[in-house]
């Protein structure tokens, strides 16, 4: 019996410290690192709208982009009928989502 308490690893041994490290590393690369590229993805989409782009809206309001500005954007969504959004709400182009299905 006693030689099997001997046995036991001594509390904040190295193999502690390794497992805590590779489970930050999962962490990491599992959560953390693409939540940040998604992030990327998405400005970088909203830096690339352009005029006559059709998006839809966080909303689900589908538009056609009459005008871009700084920090919003003009969407014709009926003929004659025009909405200011602002450009973080804007979730996608209108033929993504259909483009993905079919691959």
């Amino acid at each position: 019996m006693l030689q099997i308490l001997l046995q036991a690893p001594a509390p904040g041994s190295i193999s502690n410290i390794l497992f805590i490290g590779a489970i930050i590393l999962v962490f990491y690369f599992f959560m953390i690192r693409p939540q940040q590229k998604k992030l990327k993805d998405q400005k970088k989409f909203r830096e690339s709208l352009t005029k006559g782009s059709s998006v839809v809206t966080i909303g689900g309001l589908h538009g056609k982009i009459v005008s871009v500005e700084d920090t919003t954007v003009v969407l014709e969504v009926d003929r004659g009928v025009r909405l200011t959004f602002d450009k973080t709400s804007i979730a996608s182009e209108a033929g993504a989502k259909t483009e993905e299905i079919t691959k």
